[in-house]
């Protein structure tokens, strides 16, 4: 089986489609339809959605093997080009439809390739040795370009540029360029060992890269036609090329495998002064764009793209690498390709030039060239005037106050007069930038960057002292702070440095503080910063400006605040426009200053969550009130229960609808009323199983039925009436079985309801005297609070109800419910321990109050008491043999009657 894979680029991730049972030999994207279309020497046409994995269509095409497709860039079609000497045109939106057959080529049609100038127009090559140029509207070709002594295996166009060229390959080895314009072959580039099987221009970059048999893959300059580099990667013959616009990287096809290779940085050569003057380039030309001429106001919103006009300043001999404005912005550099030019800023004029790999520029308008063969020359009014062989290998330079000499280990600073050595880093940064007073810079590392702090005048000292060791002046430079962040360009904006990072984010550190100004869509670089205007300009690959707002005003208070000069600040607080004094309240909370931060702030969000950090209730709670939302009223009840304010904590958990909190609240201050609003309120909000909770606590047990029995738990209802409402448990067993025989008749009717099988529930009968004496005890005592069962004795918490009263009632027959002791005995609670917590002045008098209930529990214990002592005594008289006894004084005789009913004492 033979299989199409692609590749992302970005997530190194194959998708991989089973084709057919033959060998694939090409395949192109459709990206609006979100296609592939593979060809295989089974003459077939099949395209896959790269989404779904489906097929979407296949059918027999050619004649003989499909060599290769061209995808037209706006309409739906597509090329096919074959074996069978012959070139289709295919309508996807006709069903796939062959709309054109073109015929001329007497061999294999080995590529085809559309005219991205005239997509109206395509070239073909084929092994007859010829590249032909078609229409879409004829079926024979315009014209012939004819020059190769073999079989030509690939043609290509040119992207971009005023030229009309295309670039062919053939197994004559060699690759041609053509001017199809004038039909003539305007170099033939030599060089490589074997056929050359794929040639193409780069649509970035001023290359051509040819793939060949030999294994190599050789860069040829699109300018001069020379040789740049040959690229072998021993993974034997190369088949074929491709490459992603607006991207610098070339994918090669091997034998054994593939490579993605990427030349240079992606990075656009762009740069401007302090005016706001930009330029950039565009392959060769020089394209000049004034930001003043971009409508910029308060209006304008941060990232949006900006209107502006584009005029060409000039051209270039090399491609630009990089473009850089001189300090004062008088003068342009253009290094590439390894020479540098320098041009005057307005006229685009020639005022230097020279070889050289690397430049930067001295503040005060001198600059420093690397050359290819590593020697430093500076140069001060276009003059050299010092040349230096360092005994290391140089990777790059960096300009500033200092120059910055770079190894594959350290970093080494320069003075740039005499090329002295000031100090030596062992750190091998990606960038170094430099403030405009020269006291601060920033090196970029691959996963950090660091701001230092550079004393000049120690350094000076040290050095007319001759204090300097191998590494230079120690104490010239310190480090002030570190942010784990990548940087991608940076600028400083006085002591605040802003730049964009590997995340796509555009922030500015202060005082070792990251301020993210905004999230970027894209990849984005920084253009620079404009004062007047207050914004931070950037642009992106394909030269699209937008802007975003930083007043210097903001910048100028936080410096003032890291120095501890909070009198300048508060002067330049007024300066600060409103919309930026939520970013200072929050940069003033990174300080620790929250009361500050909490009377700037204009966000009631963020004014609410300093209020509880400060534990501020009074703020807090007008806070919650603008903002409505029930978390906050959650989070300012949490803290009132901290701070002991029950009152506005009972308010919040209302608000916020908390009935787990409330639950706990009234629980613990013994609020019987409120545990009754408290159920209604779970109950209407579905929070079940508080209400249940809330009823069960206040006693209220029929009620806890009736939540059970609506919410379809009558099973539960049922075991919770056998325990506490045994009265109750017949209706709620029938209710039960109605509801279980709809789904298990057999097991409905194994429910024993007590008015049927009284055998199966002992002491039924007490038990159901002994609730009707707890309900009337209940109703007469009350509830108690939680807080009271503190105080309870260990013993209460384990009574039996049935046992007691068995004890005090001869039978349950004889136990009447209505009995003020049978009722006093249940309710024997320490009446002490209920007592709600009173005034200083009311306590004596309660607690004379719960001496006297406490004497009358006690009399009506020992009234329990006497009254069991006597049935023991009658039933131990009864047991004696017949006498008569002497009566009692002052106790009537016992009736006939009474002793016939009287009951065994077994029985009792």
């Amino acid at each position: 089986m033979c299989f199409c894979t692609a590749y992302d680029v970005f997530t190194r991730r194959a998708l991989t489609l089973l084709v057919a049972g033959c060998a694939v030999r090409t395949a192109k994207f459709v990206a609006k339809k979100q296609w592939v279309i593979a060809g295989s020497d089974d003459m077939y046409i099949r395209v896959f959605n790269y989404n779904t994995m489906k097929k979407v269509k296949a059918w027999e095409a050619h004649s003989d093997y499909i060599r290769c497709f061209a995808v037209h860039p706006a309409q739906s079609f597509f090329l096919s080009s074959s074996d069978d000497m012959s070139i289709k045109l295919w309508d996807w939106d006709k069903n796939f439809q062959n709309v054109m057959t073109f015929e001329g080529h007497t061999h294999y049609v080995m590529m085809v390739a559309f005219n991205p100038k005239d997509t109206n127009t395509f070239a073909t090559a084929s092994l007859d040795r010829t590249i032909k140029v078609w229409g879409l509207n004829s079926p024979t070709p315009y014209f012939t370009l004819e020059g190769h002594e073999k079989g030509v295996n690939s043609v290509d166009y040119m992207m971009d540029g005023d030229k009309p060229y295309l670039v062919s390959g053939a197994d004559d080895r060699t690759v041609k360029v053509w001017d199809y314009q004038n039909k003539t072959c305007v170099a033939t580039l030599e060089g490589h060992t074997a056929n050359v099987c794929c040639a193409c221009f780069h649509p970035e970059l001023p290359f051509i890269v040819s793939g060949s048999e030999d294994g190599t893959v050789r860069i040829w300059n699109a300018n001069t036609w020379r040789a740049e580099k040959t690229l072998n990667y021993s993974m034997d013959r190369v088949w074929c090329l491709g490459n992603l616009r607006g991207t610098h990287s070339v994918a090669v096809g091997y034998d054994e495998g593939a490579i993605l290779i990427k030349f240079g940085r992606e990075e656009p050569a762009f740069s401007m002064d302090s005016t706001g003057k930009a330029i950039w380039a565009k392959h060769n030309e020089i394209l000049t764009v004034s930001m003043k001429s971009a409508v910029v106001d308060a209006n304008t919103a941060d990232g949006e793209r900006l209107a502006v006009s584009v005029k060409e300043l000039g051209t270039t001999e090399v491609y630009p690498r990089v473009l850089r404005h001189s300090p004062n912005g008088r003068f342009v550099v253009v290094v590439g390709e390894g020479e540098y030019t320098i041009y005057t800023a307005l006229a685009w004029r020639n005022k230097s030039f020279g070889a050289g790999v690397d430049f930067v520029w001295e503040p005060s308008g001198g600059y420093a060239v690397r050359d290819t063969a590593g020697r430093i020359r500076i140069f001060h009014n276009f003059a050299e005037t010092k040349s230096v062989k360092v005994d290391f290998s140089v990777d790059s330079l960096f300009g500033g106050h200092l120059l910055g000499v770079k190894s594959a280990k350290f970093l080494n600073f320069y003075s740039w007069s005499d090329f002295r050595l000031v100090r030596r880093i062992e750190a091998t940064p990606k960038a170094v930038y430099w403030s405009d007073n020269g006291e601060l810079l920033c090196i970029a590392g691959d996963a950090a960057f660091y701001v230092l702090r550079y004393d000049a005048a120690l350094a000076a000292a040290a050095l007319a002292r001759g204090d300097v060791t191998d590494d230079g002046v120690e104490e010239a430079f310190s480090v002030l702070h570190e942010v784990s962040e990548r940087v991608r360009a940076g600028q400083w904006v006085g002591d605040c440095f802003v730049y964009t990072n590997s995340q796509n984010r555009l922030c500015y550190c202060v005082g070792g503080n990251v301020v993210t100004i905004a999230h970027l869509e894209r990849h984005m670089y920084l253009l620079g910063y404009i004062p007047k205007d207050n914004r931070v300009y950037l642009v992106d690959k394909s030269f699209a400006v937008v802007s975003f707002r930083l007043h210097l005003s903001v910048i100028n208070y936080q410096m003032a605040v890291l120095r501890d000069n909070m009198e300048l600040a508060k002067q330049l607080l007024p300066q600060i426009p409103q919309d930026q004094l939520p970013r200072i309240a929050q940069f003033l909370e990174s300080r620790g200053l929250l009361v500050l931060s909490m009377e700037i702030t204009t966000e009631p969000e963020h004014k609410f969550e300093l209020a509880l950090q400060l534990e501020d209730l009074a703020i807090a709670q007008r806070m919650a009130e603008v903002l409505g939302q029930d978390h906050k009223w959650k989070q300012l009840g949490e803290l009132a229960i901290a701070k002991c304010n029950f009152e506005l904590a009972e308010q919040c958990m209302q608000r916020s609808g908390d009935c787990a909190g409330l639950l706990l609240l009234y629980t613990s201050m013994g609020d019987a009323d409120g545990m009754v609003k408290l159920a209604a309120l779970a109950r209407e909000k579905g929070e079940n199983n508080v209400a249940f909770a809330c009823l069960l606590q206040l006693g209220r047990v029929d009620d806890c039925l009736k939540l059970l029995c609506d919410t379809g738990r009558v099973s539960e209802a049922a075991f919770l009436a056998r325990t506490y409402a045994p009265s109750r448990v017949s209706a709620i067993v029938k209710q039960w079985r109605t509801e279980l025989s709809a789904v298990n008749q057999k097991a409905a009717e194994a429910l024993a309801d007590p008015l049927e099988y009284a055998n199966l529930f002992p002491d039924l009968t007490w038990a159901l005297k002994a609730e009707e004496l707890q309900r009337k005890a209940r109703e007469k005592g009350g509830a108690l609070p939680a807080r009271a069962y503190a105080r309870l004795d260990q013993s209460f918490m384990t009574r039996n109800l049935v046992d007691e009263l068995k004890k005090a009632a001869p039978s349950a027959e004889a136990a009447d419910t209505n009995d003020p002791t049978l009722i006093a005995l249940l309710s024997l609670l320490p009446v002490a321990a209920a007592q709600q917590e009173a005034p200083e002045e009311e306590k004596k008098a309660q607690q004379v109050q719960v001496q006297v209930q406490v004497q009358e529990q006690v009399e009506v214990q020992e009234q329990v008491e006497v009254h069991v002592q006597e049935q023991e005594q009658e039933q131990e008289q009864e047991q004696e043999p017949p006498q008569e006894p002497a009566e009692p004084p002052g106790e009537a005789p016992v009736s006939e009657e009474e002793e016939e009913t009287a009951e065994p004492a077994d029985q009792q």
